[in-house]
């Protein structure tokens, strides 16, 4: 049918545009299967109190590597199996109801991490253990309604769509993080650390698009927008069109055309703390407190509420009619910028965001009769805005001999339930650890994970 050939065209538009964002990869991933992995070296970044029991020095640029993705839109929502070919959700042949049952109502979020260690060292020293080091870090979320979904499948037949809470968000930047700990001998199994950072921004976009109520029609397209689009990057500029019926100019696309260069600065503070009774410990930390502040930011926006009223799309349901829905949509879909129409409010001279934090409690609790292994409790809550998420991690930890310990885990949250494992090798010298906090499951042709939430950690460091 030619209302879902469109749509397919569409959906790709829909599916491509978050995919960019999350691809792309403003918390730095971390590998919470290593929370309570003993000689787990990084683990001072999900706690800061958390020391090691020797130095190290990390290969430069492999001491720590995150690649992840997470969220509850899956590649399996959009693409099925149909007679042996892969199809979208928008095919004929899913029913409406089936491929409606897939999505969210409210948010269907994807987000992505790429987080680098380029160069850390730890030590002991000032009565306790340190840590200095530098990364290298690529984010971006996105968070698509429900409704954007409907519409990509169902076209006219539905006359009026509210699409509100459409956001996405992507940043790069650097880190210079210095961390401390030490044990509290005034208090007999307490220590605490904390983490000073510092980081140097590359780039920022924040996309929020909080309406869109459409009325489509045969006779006229109705849109009442309000959006705001945030592009903190050196040398950007966005691209404009007249629109003929208004006589204004609207954003139709952007370029970096002046090269590329440093845009940001921010601080950041994260502090811990680990108390140990008996077989238990218990911990908890906040991190991420702190701001981020961009340079020069072009913004874009609709100013309020904005009312687009035009008839340069008239819908006509003979399929071969040269206004057909068909080549309709495939011209509003070609120029989706049409829709909100935003002006170029020119360019602001910085823009400052809190950072979004982490809280992060654990308990843990060794055999008595078998101290190599324990169980551990931790759960991590992300706190930002549209992107904010929770999960729990129940693991088991093992150390059966003094060069090998790994760790076995289920989690279950926002993004659903998942198995996690890490795998540590610590001989003299030499330290390899690799893991996944979500196992990868099943493939597509493509070689892309089904499921949203997939990520790989791997590091190679020198202990002395």
């Amino acid at each position: 049918m030619p209302k879902n050939r469109t749509n397919m065209k569409l959906t790709k538009s829909i599916i491509a545009g978050a995919l960019l964002c999350a691809a792309a990869p403003a918390a730095a991933q971390t590998t919470y299967s290593g929370y309570f992995l003993d000689n787990y070296t990084y683990r001072y970044q999900m706690n800061p109190a958390f020391g090691n029991e020797k130095g190290f020095v990390s290969f430069p640029v492999l001491g720590d590597i995150n690649l992840a993705m997470r969220g509850n839109l899956n590649l399996s929502d959009v693409l099925y199996n149909l007679d042996g070919k892969t199809v979208l959700f928008t095919n004929p042949g899913i029913s409406v109801d089936e491929a409606m049952s897939k999505f969210n109502d409210g948010a269907n979020r994807l987000g992505a991490n790429i987080k680098l260690d380029i160069m850390s060292v730890g030590f002991k020293a000032f009565k306790g253990y340190n840590t200095v080091s530098l990364s290298a870090n690529v984010n971006a979320n996105a968070s698509l309604p429900g409704s954007f979904f409907a519409l990509a499948k169902e076209g006219i037949e539905n006359r009026t769509y509210d699409i509100k809470d459409l956001f996405a968000n992507a940043n790069a930047y650097a880190t210079v993080a210095l961390n401390h700990s030490h044990e509290i001998k005034q208090v007999p199994g307490l220590r605490v650390g904390g983490t000073l950072k510092f980081y140097i921004g590359a780039g920022n976009v924040d996309f929020q698009f909080d309406r869109a109520e459409l009325t489509l029609g045969r006779d006229s397209w109705t849109a009442l927008t309000n959006a705001n689009i945030y592009a903190s990057l050196t040398g950007f500029r966005y691209d404009t069109k007249r629109n003929d019926n208004t006589g204004r100019d609207y954003v139709s696309g952007g370029n970096l055309d002046d090269g590329f260069g440093l845009n940001g600065f921010g601080m950041g503070l994260d502090l811990g703390a680990e108390y140990k009774w008996r077989d238990f410990r218990f911990s908890l930390s906040v991190l991420d407190l702190g701001f981020m502040r961009w340079g020069k930011t072009a913004w874009a926006s609709t100013n309020g509420d904005k009312t687009v009223d035009t008839d340069s799309y008239i819908f006509n349901a003979d399929s071969d009619a040269p206004n057909s829905f068909e080549k309709e949509w495939d011209r509003l879909t070609d120029d989706l910028s049409g829709l909100y129409q935003l002006d170029d409010n020119g360019t602001l001279n910085s823009r400052t965001r809190t950072l979004g934090a982490t809280i992060n409690w654990g308990v843990d609790y060794a055999l008595p009769y078998y101290r190599k292994l324990h169980f551990g409790l931790v759960n991590s809550t992300r706190i930002n805005g549209p992107y904010t998420w929770t999960q729990f991690r129940l693991s088991a930890n093992v150390a059966p001999v003094k060069w090998l310990s790994a760790d076995v885990n289920m989690v279950a949250g926002t993004y659903g339930v998942g198995f996690g494992w890490l795998l540590n090798i610590h001989t003299t010298g030499f330290n390899f650890f690799a893991g996944m906090d979500h196992t990868i499951g099943r493939l597509s042709k493509q070689m892309i994970p089904l499921k949203s939430n997939a990520d790989f950690n791997l590091g190679i460091n020198f202990p002395f």
